[in-house]
């Protein structure tokens, strides 16, 4: 398999649309996430809206003309947002390091890669497509904390967990990326609970 990885346009992911959909559904259709095909279409109705937001960047990586993986990125705005996860951040992180910290970064939004091209390095090569252009390293991301391997890709990428996990191991965790000049200042997280073997 030769992946090709590049940066693309909003409208260029869009064109896209039934490769990302079918990416969406496979990697997000098993655990921890749970999501039914009805998300994936709930996703492409959502993407079309994101694509206008300030900042926005994408990468998609096809095999000849398939996708089989793709990332989505853009500016994090001040007030920082209310909706989806955001407000368990920064209800952990605190005001003042919420907006020094978040607000004005390059907040990484999804990235997925379908099931048969994983551990190829492309989620990697993902990731650093839609950071890359951020030369002040301030760039973030969120994601559950039941998602115990995608915690460690994190990891393994160079990326700092900033948030503890919730009672019971559950909700969303913070993570800095590798260049951001908070990293170091950030207070190291609770190791994550593990569920009971």
């Amino acid at each position: 398999m030769t992946v090709a990885v590049r940066a693309v346009s909003g409208e260029r992911l869009l064109t896209h649309a039934d490769g990302v959909r079918a990416v969406y559904a496979d990697a997000f259709g098993g655990p921890p996430w749970h999501e039914g095909p009805e998300r994936a279409d709930a996703y492409l109705e959502r993407l079309a809206g994101d694509t206008h937001r300030p900042g926005f960047t994408a990468a998609l990586a096809l095999d000849g003309d398939t996708v089989v993986g793709w990332a989505t990125a853009w500016t994090t705005p001040a007030p920082f947002p209310t909706g989806r996860c955001h407000p368990q951040i920064s209800a952990a992180l605190g005001e003042r390091r919420t907006g020094d910290w978040l607000c004005g970064a390059r907040e990484v939004d999804e990235l997925a890669v379908a099931t048969p091209a994983r551990r190829a390095g492309l989620g990697g090569r993902l990731l650093a497509a839609v950071t890359a252009g951020r030369t002040d390293g301030r760039c973030w991301l969120l994601t559950s904390v039941a998602a115990h391997r995608t915690l460690a890709f994190y990891e393994r990428e160079g990326w700092t967990q900033i948030t503890h996990p919730a009672p019971g191991g559950a909700g969303a965790a913070a993570f800095l990326g590798p260049r951001h000049p908070a990293r170091t200042a950030a207070p190291r997280p609770l190791e994550p609970l593990r569920p009971e073997q």
